[in-house]
């Protein structure tokens, strides 16, 4: 039963004084019989006061607000987890037939089983096509669907961003674990297996896994006679113990670890930085500055109004 010390910043950086953030975390690691949560402490700049609660998935959240200027938002994020998944789940040999009565009574699971409108619905269709469905079972189809991924798609970072479509990613047939866990999503979906979008950390230890050390994400199906179960088609693995699940969704925005807003006219740039200490005394790190797609925000137009005015004068 690997212990990951998992240290995780964000940062935001406002080149002038903001006011009045308002934002919502999904930081707050899923304790379950998979993984322990041995310590967690989150920082935030200014200290704010947190009001947690649990989301439409299930996943801890809280709401927090700094209404005096400031330059900066940091959150800070230090957890000690003790994982304890076995390292692929049993074969079940449960088909689609055996599914969809489950569905029916399950809103969460039909919602789960809806495809996103995507423009290329019909190279969905060819690449199912190219997978051969046919008379296979539930985890049969879940581990094809990744296996084809894998196989088909170049694994790159920087070509994409949080607000890629999956249509571009089709396109190019390129991206990052988030692109690959939203292509997945769209083939099991197009199947009818219900499957949601998992956040959290991948946690290898240096055993050749793509994305170690860093913010990660997957996919998990739902599997009749099972229940949920998570597979890395970034990796091509089921879940394992390496995986630290942080939040569960339809897509990556009901995932997001930090959403907010503010109120002021700045540019703001964002930095990411996490490690990964494991137990033999390795640690991972990795600092991503990522480019935002909106640079300058202006927030409220009364503000705009106002600073335009005060210039004239």
């Amino acid at each position: 039963m690997p212990v990951f010390k998992i240290h995780h910043i964000t940062k935001y950086a406002y080149n002038r004084p903001v006011i009045e953030s308002v934002n919502q975390v999904r930081i707050f690691p899923v304790a379950s019989p998979q993984q322990e949560i041995l310590q967690h402490e989150v920082v935030i700049t200014d200290a704010p006061e947190l009001f947690f609660f649990l989301d439409y998935w299930g996943n801890r959240c809280a709401d927090f607000s700094l209404p005096e200027p400031h330059k900066e938002l940091s959150i800070d994020s230090r957890l000690i987890v003790r994982t304890t998944n076995a390292e692929e789940p049993p074969f079940i040999n449960t088909s689609l037939l055996q599914l969809q009565p489950i569905i029916e009574k399950d809103f969460q699971l039909l919602d789960l089983s809806k495809t996103e409108e995507i423009k290329s619905s019909a190279a969905i269709d060819e690449l199912l096509a190219s997978i051969n469905t046919a008379d296979k079972t539930v985890m049969q189809l879940v581990q094809d669907c990744s296996s084809f991924i894998y196989h088909q798609f170049k694994y790159i970072k920087g070509i994409t961003n949080i607000e890629t479509t999956v249509d571009e990613i089709l396109e190019h047939r390129s991206g990052v674990c988030q692109d690959f866990a939203h292509v997945l999503l769209q083939l099991l979906r197009r199947l009818g297996i219900p499957s949601r979008y998992v956040s959290g950390y991948i946690c290898p230890n240096k055993n050749g896994m793509r994305g170690e050390g860093a913010t990660h994400a997957w996919v998990e199906a739902f599997v009749p006679g099972y229940g949920w179960a998570g597979i890395d088609p970034t990796n091509n693995v089921w879940v394992t113990n390496h995986h630290v699940k942080l939040a569960v969704g339809r897509n990556f925005n009901d995932c997001s670890p930090i959403k907010g807003t503010f109120k002021g006219i700045s540019r703001q740039t964002l930095s990411v930085y996490v490690s990964v200490g494991y137990e033999d005394g390795h640690v991972f790190e990795e600092v991503n500055d990522v480019e935002m797609e909106v640079t300058e925000l202006a927030v409220t137009a009364d503000l705009l109004a106002a600073e335009e005015a005060q210039q004239q004068q």
